[in-house]
């Protein structure tokens, strides 16, 4: 299935749908280039999981949690993460017990981490600045 978004406040409408059928434990993985619309389809998503919070990429600080909402979500960005074991020291196992939503973007890079039913979201930009979501596998 493949979305399409004409704008960011496109994308994070479709943030917010994808949120309401995310339950306890529900890891996403969000795969796409640097302004495909990742960060946008999150603040979305955390608006549609009921949380207030700011949203913001997380490149820097490689985890943000966006609590207050039905569940919490964990959002994490993998891109600046070295190594499989990097991402273990940061707490991801104890992160996939927490019954909350993780986002992960860059997902693609560790993909062994992530379990069996991740869902894999692909974005894209295409012509005259549209971005895209497909859904699809790793």
């Amino acid at each position: 299935m493949q979305q399409h978004a004409e704008s960011p406040e496109a994308m994070e409408a479709l943030g917010r749908a994808a949120a309401e059928l995310a339950g306890p434990g529900s890891v996403i993985a969000l795969v796409g280039g640097l302004g495909a619309g990742k960060t946008h389809w999150t603040k979305g998503f955390v608006a549609g999981m009921g949380s207030a919070a700011e949203v913001t990429s997380p490149t820097f600080g490689l985890l943000h949690e966006y609590p207050g909402g039905r569940l919490p979500v964990f959002h994490l960005d993998f891109y600046r993460l070295e190594s499989a074991a990097e991402l273990l020291a940061l707490g991801w196992d104890e992160l996939l017990d927490q019954g909350g939503v993780i986002l992960a973007e860059w997902g693609d890079k560790f993909p062994e981490l992530l379990p069996p039913e991740t869902m894999w979201l692909h974005f894209s930009v295409e012509a005259e600045g549209r971005r895209s979501v497909r859904q699809g596998e790793a």
